[in-house]
């Protein structure tokens, strides 16, 4: 007997600098949702939130798919005086299981995991504590660091050392940046994904510069040494479990750019960067990768689906945990599905194998006794 299809919520947008990112990632996830068996699998239901926090139905979210650009406030039926989360628009109590595509703050930082949490529905990806963990750098990196994984140096601080009123204060925090860490060094606020509000500092003054930058983004920020490596990237996917339990590494990809680092100019526009699948690494700097890419999760407690990134120094084969994406991109261009269709996963299969995975963070839940 033919059983209903499950009814998947796709929820995209998002007020984050990644809202139109976010947006071509879900018309890939849509396509893959309706693939093949799928469209006999699943009725996807879709709900877009505007870049004030605003979420709506599935009308003004399916016009915004089909041209793959953010809803201006003209588009929009009718808007309320505020922005922010005000409840659910039509249809969203009936969603069985969440399919977040969210990149960024308010989206991928535990936010709406919480939410969902709450609500006591199954969600795609990691639950509140390996999204927070995974989004807030300084958090992230004092997860590793206690793990064990290896990291490039790094400092962490708050943008208000940046306060000029005590230049004497200022002085020592650059005197102090640039004697244990050197020149380049990256400059980054904690908070943000896709390379929002990174850059590359030279000297002492286009490191105030990229301080200042990376304040105007996070109150958090993080500074890192430096050095001269390659790119490589791993997809994980749970296929069973709980967080945890059930985890697999994909194969490794690279990321090769002609540009001084890989910034959100050459990540996104056509022609800047390209991957190579697979990495052109030896088997054994494969394996490390993809074992630290698993621990990397579990250091995190991150489930679901993660992008793992590495830095690989050739010269003395040293391999640094980068930083983890516990919602990776879904975009033409995006690593993620990539690495797993090369893995013998295509997308399909993907984020079928996502939703089947998406009950373990409700059962996990309800073992603890916080749900129905």
């Amino acid at each position: 007997m033919a059983t209903a299809p499950t009814r998947v919520g796709l929820v995209f947008g998002g007020a984050s600098g990644e809202h139109a990112v976010s947006i071509l990632s879900a018309r890939t996830v849509l396509r893959g949702l309706s693939s093949g068996p799928n469209a006999e699998r699943y009725r996807v239901s879709c709900f877009y939130i505007d870049r004030q926090g605003r979420w709506w139905p599935e009308a003004v979210a399916r016009t915004v798919l089909e041209r793959g650009l953010p809803a201006e406030p003209g588009d929009l039926p009718s808007q309320p005086d505020r922005g922010g989360f005000r409840g659910f628009p039509e249809g969203a109590l009936e969603v069985e299981v969440w399919f977040p595509v969210l990149h960024g703050p308010n989206g991928e930082d535990g936010t709406i995991q919480g939410l969902f949490t709450l609500m006591g529905t199954p969600f795609v990806g990691s639950g509140v504590l390996g999204s927070a963990l995974g989004m807030d750098k300084q958090a992230m990196k004092a997860a590793f660091a206690a793990a064990g994984l290896p990291q490039v140096p790094y400092l962490c601080m708050s943008s208000a050392e940046l306060v000029e009123a005590d230049t004497g204060v200022l002085e020592a925090l650059l005197a102090r940046l640039e004697d244990q860490l050197g020149y380049p060094c990256f400059v980054k606020p904690a908070n943000m994904g896709s390379s929002v509000g990174i850059s590359r500092a030279t000297d002492r003054s286009s490191l105030l510069e990229g301080l200042r930058l990376a304040a105007r983004h996070d109150r958090r920020l993080v500074v890192e040494r430096g050095v001269k490596a390659r790119e490589l990237e791993c997809a994980v996917l749970q296929t069973g479990g709980g967080p945890g339990d059930g985890l697999s590494a994909s194969v490794l990809g690279e990321i090769r750019f002609d540009a001084d680092w890989y910034d959100y100019e050459t990540k996104y526009s056509e022609g800047l960067s390209h991957t190579v699948i697979p990495a052109p690494v030896s088997e054994a700097v494969s394996e490390r990768a993809r074992a630290m890419a698993l621990a990397a999760c579990r250091a995190v407690d991150a489930g679901g689906l993660a992008r793992v990134d590495f830095f690989y120094g050739e010269a003395d084969d040293s391999l640094w945990l980068n930083e983890i994406n516990t919602l990776p991109g879904f975009t033409s261009q995006s690593m993620y599905p990539m690495l797993w269709e090369a893995s013998g996963l295509p997308l399909p299969d993907l984020v079928h194998q996502l939703v089947r995975s998406a009950g373990g963070w409700a059962a996990r839940t309800r073992v603890e006794g916080t749900a129905p």
